[in-house]
C-alpha cells in the first residue's frame, strides 16, 4: 500500500493484558511479537472516524488495529522506515554507521525519537538519538 500524502505518526500502547479485541485476528500473534508499547507506526489508512479498523504500519509490516488505543503525535519523528541515514559524529574516528531506519522508538518524558538502522543486512544494537545521525546522501 502506497503512503498517504499526509502521514499520521502515533503511540499504539496495547498490552495482552489489553485483551485481543483491540488487534484484529489476522495480527494478533505478529503485533504481540513486536511489543508495540514505546515503537512509533505510521497510520496509513485514510482518516475514518466510524472504521472499526486502522491500519499501521512499523517498518515493513502492517496491522488491523481498533483506533481506540492510537494515540498521534504532534511531534513528527526526523526520520521514519526505511530512510538511509548515518551516523554524524562517529566515535574515536572510526567510519560512521551508515543504513535504513528499522525501528523508531518514542520516549514519551522528552518527546523524542530513538531510531535503530540496519546496515549491510544486519540491525545494529545501538539505538542512535535524532541528533546523532543524519540524512546520507
Amino acid at each position: 500500500m502506497p503512503r498517504p500524502a499526509r502521514l499520521t505518526y502515533g503511540l499504539y500502547a496495547w498490552l495482552p493484558a489489553h485483551g485481543y479485541r483491540y488487534v484484529h485476528p489476522a495480527n494478533r500473534r505478529s503485533f504481540e511479537l513486536l511489543e508495540p508499547v514505546g515503537k512509533v507506526f505510521e497510520k496509513i489508512s485514510p482518516d475514518d472516524d466510524s472504521a472499526d479498523w486502522i491500519t499501521l504500519r512499523y517498518d515493513e509490516q502492517q496491522f488491523l488495529v481498533s483506533p481506540e488505543l492510537f494515540k498521534e503525535l504532534y511531534e513528527k519523528p526526523a526520520f521514519s522506515f526505511g530512510d538511509l541515514v548515518r551516523e554524524a559524529r562517529p566515535a574515536n574516528g572510526r567510519p560512521p554507521h551508515q543504513g535504513l531506519v528499522s525501528d523508531v522508538f518514542w520516549n514519551e518524558a522528552t518527546s523524542r525519537a530513538s531510531y535503530q538502522l540496519v546496515e549491510r543486512k544486519r540491525k545494529l544494537p545501538q539505538v542512535f538519538a535524532e541528533t546523532e545521525l543524519q540524512l546520507a546522501g
